[in-house]
């Protein structure tokens, strides 16, 4: 009885010992990156994916040691029935407990946007499928849905200029709806309620205020001049005027070739400011913070005209006849040129 009560003892001992040994085993694996390489590798969990197969994907790919001790792991770790589907950026450098948590915590890779100012619709579209994140097609045709747009309470019937020019983060496979949703509400977050209350003060409704805005970005080359910009357009709506500004003829033209023509300028389309009176019917381009700011609250001033002074700059007038020799100053005496940005009409 005595010799196989040792007996006994020695075998819990020995499995004990084994136990603590497999247990510390484990723990160096789990504090143990594959090895020191930084280089970031694509690794993609579908629904539904096992552990067991997610393992001996970072197997092949040198991002783990030991697929058993990495399914051990995450069942010790409470993830083995809760990795999150998504693609990741994982390297062999992170230790498996790392990697362990990315996948369930769902940490997917994401990817990065930059919109500056003064895109339209396309080019906003062109730039998330360069990112890596979808169609253009798909994403340009969401965005010039009109029940997409009213669903979202934008008053136009499509998002331009309502896309807010800034950077974004998205996971792959993001539906067309959540990225433009995503700037559709950063756009509201830049639109403050203040500024409501001050487009209705100036008379101007919210697509009012994007679609002058756009103009303004459009025209702009030094940030400082906004305002003054501003001012001549609202300035010459105030009077009636036509604004006859180049960006909102080019909108209208289909397939333009980059050559602004005279003959372009006396075609009739409903954004040829040249012959329109007032706004055209919608923006030209997403505005960014500071032209909306600047067709809200425009400069002080008494201009109704500028033109380019070819160095990023505008000679702003408030005579046609002071216009008509800063036209001749800036522009006329370089030989070939028409004038740029040049509001050259009387009413």
């Amino acid at each position: 009885m005595r010799r196989a009560l040792i007996l006994l003892c020695a075998i819990v001992l020995a499995v004990g010992a084994a136990a603590a040994a497999a247990y510390l085993e484990l723990k160096t694996y789990a504090l143990t990156p594959a090895s020191p390489s930084t280089e970031e590798k694509a690794i993609l969990v579908e629904p539904g994916q096992p552990v067991s197969a997610t393992a001996e994907i970072l197997f092949r790919h040198g991002l783990i040691q030991s697929p058993l001790k990495f399914r051990l792991l995450a069942r010790i770790q409470g993830f083995d029935r809760r990795l999150k589907a998504g693609e990741y950026g994982l390297k062999a450098s992170m230790t498996p407990l790392d990697i362990l948590e990315i996948l369930g915590r769902g940490q997917v890779k994401l990817y990065k946007v930059t919109l500056p100012e003064g895109l339209t619709i396309q080019q906003i579209a062109d730039a998330v499928e360069k990112s890596g994140l979808g169609s253009a097609a798909d994403i340009a045709a969401r965005a010039a849905d009109p029940a997409f747009a009213r669903s979202h309470g934008i008053p136009a019937a499509s998002l331009e200029g309502y896309l807010f020019p800034d950077t974004y983060l998205f996971p792959r496979g993001a539906s067309p709806e959540a990225i433009l949703t995503t700037m559709l509400q950063r756009f509201r977050s830049v639109f403050s309620a203040e500024w409501e209350l001050r487009a209705a003060q100036i008379g101007l409704t919210l697509h009012e205020v994007v679609t002058l805005a756009s103009i303004i970005e459009k025209e702009t080359g030094a940030p400082s001049e906004r305002p003054l910009i501003s001012s001549v357009f609202h300035n010459r709506l105030k009077r009636g005027m036509r604004l006859e500004t180049d960006p909102t003829v080019i909108y209208g033209i289909r397939d333009f070739d980059g050559n602004l023509t005279r003959k372009h300028l006396e075609t009739p389309t409903p954004y040829n400011t040249y012959v329109i009176k007032g706004l055209p019917p919608g923006p030209i381009a997403s505005p960014g913070r500071e032209a909306m700011e600047a067709a809200l609250f425009p400069a002080q001033a008494e201009y109704f005209f500028f033109v380019s002074k070819n160095n990023g700059t505008h000679h702003f007038s408030s005579s046609f006849e002071e216009h008509q020799t800063a036209v001749q100053r800036y522009q006329i005496k370089r030989e070939g040129s028409r004038p740029s940005q040049n509001r050259s009409k009387t009413p």
